[in-house]
């Protein structure tokens, strides 16, 4: 989907500057468009000098909605924070760090996370999505 065509849950004119820069991350429609909090968050080696590392899951995607790029979109890391502010305290994380969400708190905990090396987009640490 182009980002132009999608109903973000939170319009552009709203978005508070929360950190300084730091770059673009990969972010899923589930956080963007449905307003699902972050569940799931990895830091891996950047694409591009613009790029944090971070990705950016509700967690609770199938591994056909993971496959699907039309359900990710790129965005400034501060622009995820308005999304969800509990994930400010983890961003400067190293890469390799992976942090899933203590399920109806705003508590991370760090996760096993296997580096992404091929660029793929993964999920939590069992190696796949919800079933959802």
């Amino acid at each position: 989907m182009n980002p132009r065509e999608r109903a973000f849950k939170i319009s552009g004119d709203q978005i508070r500057r929360l950190i300084p820069n730091m770059g673009g991350c990969f972010a899923s429609d589930r956080i963007t468009v449905d307003g699902a909090p972050v569940g799931y968050m990895y830091r891996e080696q950047a694409d591009r000098d613009v790029d944090s590392g971070w990705r950016f899951f509700a967690g609770d995607e199938s591994q056909e909605y993971a496959d699907e790029a039309g359900n990710f979109g790129i965005y400034e890391v501060n622009t995820i924070c308005n999304y969800d502010p509990a994930i400010v305290p983890f961003l400067n994380a190293p890469i390799g760090s992976a942090f899933g969400r203590v399920t109806g708190t705003d508590r991370f905990e760090q996760e096993k996370f296997d580096g992404g090396a091929d660029g793929e987009i993964r999920g939590p640490s069992n190696g796949s999505f919800s079933e959802s």
